[in-house]
């Protein structure tokens, strides 16, 4: 039977963008993908590209190298991402103080700058005044994540990697089981988002990864136009996934809510004028829990239309999907220590930034190339 020298689990835009890097350095590599139409993170996500959010010498630099990355990548993949730049709009709410929030954002490599309600409403009309004390602008890229994911899927193939569409079931130390077959590597690499923690403990491996379940609704396109991609100023996912994660043991008991779900109001508008609304995020330990896709929606309509009225009645299906998230909201990214042939790529918080430069530097490291970021990541757990 072949052996690979890297099979990589999970056709998201991190197992896309690691395999196609891999492949491209020389390896023979294998990409594993559950779905023959994905419903990861990747599917449902709005495309935003923060690069304006570095706040460390680590994530700044990372943000740099994924612009660069981001200017070529259409070019090189030979397809359109929908790479584009538009302006963010970071609404603050009526209850709290424009000033006080903004300077939350000073620590940021851009910080965006402070409108008042009038200057809001005139960069996005769809705002309802009165749901707003004020707002924050930046300049954003924006890609479309099925397609950029799809293309980088794509260009791997071409170079010469293999694909096939079955669920792994087991990590092996050189390999992995599969419903269809075992296949074997020299190495396997994680990139299941928030599945992959339940795939390592199959192999016996803990890993202080987490996920929530993230509930957004998608729209086909629509004549109503928005201008920017609007999120809240004041985020509560990244409070919920701090509270969450302060006991890893509770972790491994199926049907736990570690903490109150949240309901950050937001909406992108994609180039074919098909929406995604979101966010609600809940903290349930089981990965297939299910919820109450009635009631969500029903939240997440009544949220949006108080910040973005003309978008709370449009037809549109609600989805749900698994986001995988670290306890300190940096990617744990290398080697498994005590499992040498066992990587991990995942828990990105900003991933559709950094993941294209990340994904280049772990082939390179790989290949026999020293790079420190990889070894402080690997490092770190």
């Amino acid at each position: 039977m072949k052996t690979y020298d890297w099979i990589v689990v999970g056709g998201g835009i991190a197992g896309a963008a690691l395999a196609y890097e891999l492949v491209k350095t020389g390896f023979c590599v294998l990409l594993l993908e559950q779905y023959e139409t994905p419903q990861n993170a990747t599917s449902y996500s709005y495309g935003g590209l923060a690069y304006w959010s570095g706040t460390t010498p680590l994530t700044r630099l990372l943000c740099e190298e994924a612009i660069a990355r981001y200017h070529i990548l259409s070019q090189e993949l030979d397809a359109d991402i929908q790479f584009r730049e538009l302006n963010l709009l970071l609404t603050i709410s009526a209850a709290n103080d424009p000033e006080a929030t903004a300077a939350s954002y000073h620590h940021f490599a851009i910080p965006p700058r402070l409108l008042n309600v009038k200057e809001a409403c005139e960069l996005e009309p769809q705002l309802n005044r009165e749901a707003i004390s004020g707002a924050l602008t930046v300049k954003h890229g924006h890609i479309h994540p099925e397609k950029t994911a799809q293309a980088y899927i794509q260009a791997f193939k071409r170079a010469g990697g293999e694909m096939q569409i079955t669920q792994v079931l087991q990590v092996l130390q050189h390999g992995v089981k599969t419903t269809t077959a075992t296949f074997h590597s020299a190495n396997v690499v994680i990139c299941a988002g928030g599945l992959s923690r339940q795939l390592l403990k199959s192999a016996g491996i803990p890993v202080k990864l987490y996920f929530t379940h993230a509930e957004i609704i998608e729209t086909p396109p629509m004549d109503v136009q928005l201008r920017t991609l609007v999120m809240p100023a004041n985020l509560q996912r990244f409070q919920l996934e701090a509270e969450s994660t302060q006991v890893d043991e509770l972790w491994d008991e199926l049907g736990n809510e570690l903490v109150p779900p949240i309901l950050d109001a937001g909406a992108i508008q994609f180039q074919d004028g098909s929406f995604r609304i979101g966010q609600i995020s809940r903290v349930l330990t089981d990965p297939y829990a299910k919820v109450n896709s009635e009631a969500s929606e029903k939240w997440l309509r009544k949220s949006i239309g108080e910040v973005l009225p003309t978008l709370e009645n449009l037809p549109g299906t609600w989805h749900d999907c698994l986001v995988g998230f670290s306890s300190d909201r940096l990617p744990l990214i290398g080697t498994i220590p005590g499992f040498e042939s066992i990587h991990l790529f995942s828990g990105f918080s900003n991933p559709l930034v950094i993941i294209p430069p990340l994904a280049k530097r772990f082939a390179n490291f790989a290949s026999g190339n020293k790079d420190e970021i990889i070894i402080q990541r690997s490092l770190h757990y």
